[in-house]
């Protein structure tokens, strides 16, 4: 359902995730619309630079030397990452969403932006009550960041058009089911994020029960555009 929020007196920070040029030029990874997400998610950089707020960028990079592989992860023929090798350009954070001056950067070798344990010190330090997360794999990092930002705590604002995944169904999908129990937080896009960080009061959407979207494979999209 639609309710009324606010981010006024709120500690508010913007985490962006893994916008990254393998999501970009990768044929591999590449996102659907990523262009747009990159779009998305510089305005939101944006507002949150301009409205001082704390901006945490997050990267995966996979480090065999720091984090052997896991059980069953898959290598290359000579024992290598399959994707985000540290070692690869391509792990680069994007021009468009590049960190200045003191902005931190989480480089993680799994996919939530919590998983290397340095993350959660910088939020408690700035006494974060609300993160807004933007990024991608929809379905695999960011829905890891969301689940564990609420673990911790922290109420989220999904910013879903600042979001993408290989396919458009994907993304959409994924964002829904992660809305279904996104506890404490709400959904919007791009324009009703910037009025919250701009402290303006905008309707969003709130899981008012668990489960309140039952969807198929008909209607997805249009249950994704009510959010």
């Amino acid at each position: 359902m639609k309710t009324a929020i606010s981010f006024a007196d709120k500690k508010v920070a913007l985490l962006l995730v893994d916008l990254q040029e393998e999501q970009r030029r990768d044929p591999l990874y590449s996102v659907f619309g990523f262009d747009n997400v990159l779009a998305n998610a510089a305005k939101l950089l944006a507002g949150a630079r301009a409205t001082g707020r704390l901006v945490v960028h997050a990267a995966y990079r996979r480090d065999f030397a720091q984090h052997p592989p896991r059980p069953f992860e898959p290598v290359t023929s000579d024992g290598k990452p399959t994707f985000s090798d540290a070692v690869n350009p391509l792990t680069a954070i994007c021009t468009e969403v590049a960190p200045q001056g003191s902005e931190p950067v989480i480089y993680k070798n799994d996919a939530s932006a919590f998983c290397e344990g340095n993350l959660q010190p910088l939020l408690s330090e700035a006494q974060i009550e609300w993160l807004v997360i933007a990024g991608v794999w929809t379905e695999a990092c960011v829905a890891a960041t969301v689940r564990d930002s609420v673990a911790q705590g922290y109420r989220v604002l999904l910013v879903k058009d600042a979001c993408g995944s290989a396919t458009s169904a994907m993304h959409k999908t994924a964002v829904i089911n992660l809305a279904n129990r996104l506890y404490g937080g709400a959904v919007t896009d791009t324009a009703g994020a910037m009025e919250l960080l701009d402290g303006k009061t905008i309707q969003a959407w709130v899981a008012e029960r668990p489960v309140p979207i039952l969807f198929n494979f008909t209607d997805a999209a249009d249950r994704y555009a009510e959010l």
